[in-house]
C-alpha cells in the first residue's frame, strides 16, 4: 500500500517540494502531514508544523530531510520515539543504509535522491533499500511516482546518482546563465537574452524528452553542415571540452558526497 500517513524531519526546500506535488497530485492529504522544523515555514494549508514530533501512534513513514549535519542531533532527540517505524526515508546526501541504521529502528529503511524540479512533478527520484519487501518497495515507488521519474538504484551507485540527478538542475541554471550571458556579450539586451535562453533550454529539453533520437542525433538534426549551429558545436567538441568540464563537474560532486558518507559513519 502507498504510504498515507507522514512525518517529515525538516522540509526545507526539497522537502517542501516534494511535500507540495504529493499534496497537489492528490498523493497525500495535507491533514495526514506532519512537519517538524525549527521555524515555521511556508507549507501546505492543511499541514501541522511543530517543534516536536506529535503524540499517538506512529505513521506510515517518517522522511529525513534536515540537513545531513543534523542527522546526529535528530537521532539523539527522536531515535526512540521512531523506533519501530513502518518505513523511515531518508533524502540526505550521502548517508548510507548503514548509518541510518545504526540510529534507527525502522521496518524498512529506504534512501531516494530527488531533485528540486519534483515540485512540478518534472523531477527525478532515485531509490534504493537493502532490506525493504516487495510490497514495501512497491509502496514507497508509488509514492514517489507523481514526482517524475522513478528510478532504482545500486547503492554503490547513489552518489553518481546524486551529482548528476541531484545537482544537476544547478548546473543547468549555470548553463542557461551563460547561455544568457553570452548572448548579452553579443548585443542583446541582457532581459531578452535572458527570456531566450530559458526558452530555449525548456523547449530543447521538452523535444529531446518525447523524440524517437538520442540528443547527440538532435544536436545532429540542429546542425547543418558548415553552418553556424556546427560552428558552435566544433567549439564545444574540441577535444572533448564540454564533456571534460561536465565530468570534471560530477565528479566534484560525487567526490563531496562520498566525504558526507564517510563524516555520517
Amino acid at each position: 500500500m502507498t504510504p498515507k500517513r507522514l512525518w517529515l524531519i525538516g522540509c526545507g526546500n526539497m522537502g517542501g517540494a516534494m511535500l507540495r506535488q504529493w499534496i497537489a497530485s492528490g498523493a497525500v492529504a495535507a491533514d495526514q502531514v506532519d512537519v517538524v522544523n525549527r521555524h515555521d515555514r511556508d507549507l501546505p494549508s492543511g499541514v501541522r508544523q511543530a517543534r516536536s514530533l506529535p503524540d499517538g501512534p506512529l505513521p506510515d513513514l517518517v522522511m529525513l530531510a534536515m540537513k545531513p549535519q543534523q542527522l546526529d542531533d535528530i537521532a539523539a532527540q527522536w531515535a526512540t520515539r521512531l523506533g519501530g517505524v513502518p518505513i523511515l526515508l531518508s533524502i540526505l546526501a550521502g548517508v548510507e543504509e548503514a548509518a541510518l541504521a545504526r540510529r534507527f529502528s525502522a521496518g524498512a529503511i529506504v534512501r531516494a535522491m530527488p531533485n528540486l524540479p519534483v515540485g512540478i512533478g518534472k523531477g527525478v527520484v532515485a531509490l534504493h533499500t537493502d532490506n525493504a519487501d516487495e510490497a514495501t518497495r512497491a509502496g514507497v515507488g508509488a509514492l514517489m511516482a507523481p514526482l517524475g521519474l522513478v528510478e532504482w538504484v545500486d547503492a554503490a551507485l547513489l552518489d553518481a546518482v546524486t551529482a548528476l540527478a541531484g545537482s544537476g538542475p544547478g548546473f543547468v541554471y549555470r548553463f542557461i546563465d551563460a547561455l544568457a550571458a553570452a548572448g548579452a556579450a553579443l548585443g542583446l539586451p541582457a532581459d531578452q537574452a535572458a527570456r531566450l535562453a530559458l526558452a530555449t533550454v525548456e523547449g530543447a529539453g521538452l523535444l529531446a524528452a518525447g523524440a524517437d533520437a538520442p540528443p547527440a542525433t538532435l544536436a545532429d538534426r540542429v546542425a547543418s553542415p558548415g553552418g553556424s549551429t556546427r560552428e558552435g558545436l566544433n567549439v564545444l567538441d574540441k577535444d572533448q571540452a564540454l564533456f571534460r568540464l561536465i565530468s570534471e563537474t560530477l565528479a566534484a560532486s560525487t567526490r563531496r558526497n562520498a566525504e558526507m558518507a564517510a563524516a555520517a559513519r
